[in-house]
């Protein structure tokens, strides 16, 4: 029988055994069970037979690539009910960092994906992998940290500022550290302050967003989290929100369909049937409230139709 812990010590920091079976990539796997579990290989080929038997769907379903902030939001519990009772289709989603994602559609192993890393998405667009790239929603990207705020970063005008301060004061800052969206956004403002972050002040998870918000909760750390997430787990993450509005910190999202000339696998029209759908004016309607009742506020603002630049990006 496969069990978590014959396959978990083999697994890159953004699967877990349950996206295991989603995901065709067996030369990873084998090479990371030759390199640190020898003893797991037979565990591997197993579980490998199960993705190629998952990866046999019928025209009737197709794979989502998605990122955690999504997953951990709550939103795609609303939003695939609706689509599947809507389309006829049955979704399979695949949580993982942007960088995993955008790499599974580009391999042929997700029909669609839905994202939040904009220079890595037109990459893949420029390259022909991923087709048809449509904005979706937005929200934000906030710094939260300890209450007492010993870097003193709510006095930053900036989120650079911000990181410029944690950085001086060596004040422990978790990191996703996994080339998600979130992470890539980070880099990005590590870089414009300047900053190579070094030190055992500087820890990285290489896990999802919810997983990191834990760790930022249990080590009274700072740390970057979209609005989305942290709203939708406020009740289990006592950091305050220290820094937000800053421009730099606005959060895209967009919808892509995969190029099915990536892999004979790929359900062209069941990715193409989500897409058209998360940017339909019913679906943005419930994206517009989603979040209202529980938290005050929408988790997400809706944008379809609109250009990167009418947003501020």
């Amino acid at each position: 029988m496969l069990k978590s812990s014959h396959i978990e010590p083999i697994l890159p920091g953004d699967y877990n055994v349950e996206t295991l079976c989603d995901v065709n990539d067996a030369d990873l796997l084998v090479d990371r069970a030759k390199e640190l579990c020898p003893q797991a290989i037979p565990y591997v080929e197993q579980a490998l037979a199960s993705v190629r038997h998952l990866r046999s769907y019928s025209e009737g379903s197709h794979l989502l690539s998605t990122t955690t902030s999504v997953q951990d939001s709550g939103l795609l519990d609303v939003l695939l009910p609706l689509f599947e009772k809507q389309a006829g289709y049955c979704v399979k989603t695949v949580p993982v960092g942007t960088g995993r994602a955008l790499a599974l559609a580009a391999k042929g192993d997700a029909d669609v994906a839905l994202i939040h890393a904009p220079t890595m998405e037109k990459q893949y667009v420029a390259e022909g992998k991923l087709l048809n790239r449509r904005l979706v929603m937005c929200n934000d990207f906030v710094i939260i940290g300890p209450k007492d705020d010993p870097a003193k970063v709510r006095s930053a005008k900036s989120a650079t500022g911000a990181l410029k301060a944690i950085e001086q004061a060596k004040a422990n800052f978790i990191s996703r550290g996994d080339n998600s969206g979130t992470h890539v956004l980070e880099k990005a403002l590590w870089k414009a302050a300047g900053i190579d972050p070094k030190g055992g002040w500087y820890i990285e998870t290489r896990q999802g967003m919810g997983a990191t918000l834990g760790i930022a909760n249990e080590r009274n750390a700072y740390a970057i989290t979209d609005r989305g997430t942290y709203l939708a787990l406020r009740n289990r993450v006592n950091l305050p929100i220290l820094v937000e509005g800053d421009r730099a910190l606005l959060n895209i999202y967009s919808v892509m369909e995969v190029n099915p000339a990536n892999s004979p696998r790929i359900n062209s029209v069941g990715g193409k049937a989500f897409a058209d759908f998360m940017v339909a004016p019913e679906t943005q309607n419930v994206i517009r409230h989603f979040g209202v009742e529980k938290f005050g506020q929408s988790l997400f603002v809706p944008v379809a139709g609109k250009k990167e630049d009418e947003l501020g990006a």
